[in-house]
């Protein structure tokens, strides 16, 4: 069920970046992240009391996850939507590729007990070679000033998102990842109406059937279905195995690009796409010897 849940958002999170871009051009970007968020985790919180009968968690639990959702979510999501506003959809997907790397400089220095070996590091950087050839398509975009923001934003929201996945993974108690998600999503959304009310301006508000349709379709699909998938996949899997979605998602991303933008698609891609899926293998590979080599040692 974990793999199938990280199959699942390798494909939808690769379909919300271009979502989002057609939501923020027409509607301040903190605010539209905010109304996902709080929505759908709003939805979620009331599926799991209402109809599920769950257990309200602990509040030790609650303050995790809040924290969890305002690196996530807030963070997260919030600044790449911010950050969309300037950048396209597909340069936004490549560079939040990165996370990954993230992951790994954050487990070589905090949790030692999920330290990758050589090859599972290595995988990871063949993977983000396999992105970079993507990124080699983008290259001039870089040099416009008006992406600068744009991009270290996406920077800083990779390395949150990677903070905050270590951290939710660490601090798992048993709980119900879904209820997980929905508190992440509640409180992270909370945040993005704190950021929209000291940076967005609301004179730029304009409801439209394509703010309401990407809004609809990021709320139950991107975040409701696909991010409690994830919290879903972060707790049964490998953290570094989890993250390997932000692979899939730029390949998604340029190929729905060309789709419907009328975007670039060449053999450069097409080598990327081989490049990223040995990194994924070289990762999975990896983390069975390792498993194989822990139970081993405890014969």
């Amino acid at each position: 069920m974990a793999y199938l849940c990280l199959g699942g958002i390798c494909i939808i999170w690769g379909t919300t970046f271009l979502a989002m871009r057609i939501g923020v051009k027409e509607f301040p970007p903190f605010l539209f992240a905010g109304l996902r968020q709080f929505t759908a985790g709003f939805l979620l919180l009331s599926y799991l009391l209402a109809i599920k009968k769950l257990k309200f968690p602990s509040w030790a639990n609650v303050i995790r996850q809040a924290f969890g959702g305002f690196l996530m979510i807030t963070l997260g999501n919030g600044l790449v939507s911010w950050a969309e506003v300037y950048v396209p959809s597909g340069v936004a997907a490549i560079i939040c590729s990165i996370m990954p790397v993230w992951v790994v400089l954050i487990n070589l220095t905090i949790n030692r007990s999920e330290l990758p070996n050589g090859l599972i590091v290595f995988g990871v950087f063949t993977g983000l070679g396999g992105i970079l050839l993507v990124f080699n398509e983008h290259l001039a975009d870089f040099v416009n000033s008006n992406y600068q923001w744009g991009i270290a934003f996406i920077f800083i929201a990779s390395l949150a998102w990677a903070l905050g996945s270590v951290i939710i993974k660490r601090s798992s108690d048993g709980s119900n990842p879904f209820f997980n998600a929905g508190l992440q999503m509640l409180f992270g959304g909370l945040w993005c109406f704190v950021l929209s009310f000291l940076f967005d301006d609301i004179n730029s508000l304009q409801w439209t059937p394509q703010v309401g349709y990407s809004l609809g379709y990021l709320i139950l699909v991107g975040s409701v279905g696909a991010f409690a998938m994830y919290v879903y996949a972060l707790t049964y899997l490998p953290i570094t195995i989890a993250s390997l979605y932000s692979y899939v998602n730029p390949l998604v991303a340029v190929l729905l690009g060309w789709l419907v933008l009328d975007e670039k698609l060449n053999l450069t891609i097409g080598v990327a796409i081989v490049v990223t899926a040995v990194g994924i293998y070289l990762v999975n590979r990896g983390y069975q010897l390792k498993s194989q080599k822990a139970a081993n040692s405890s014969k």
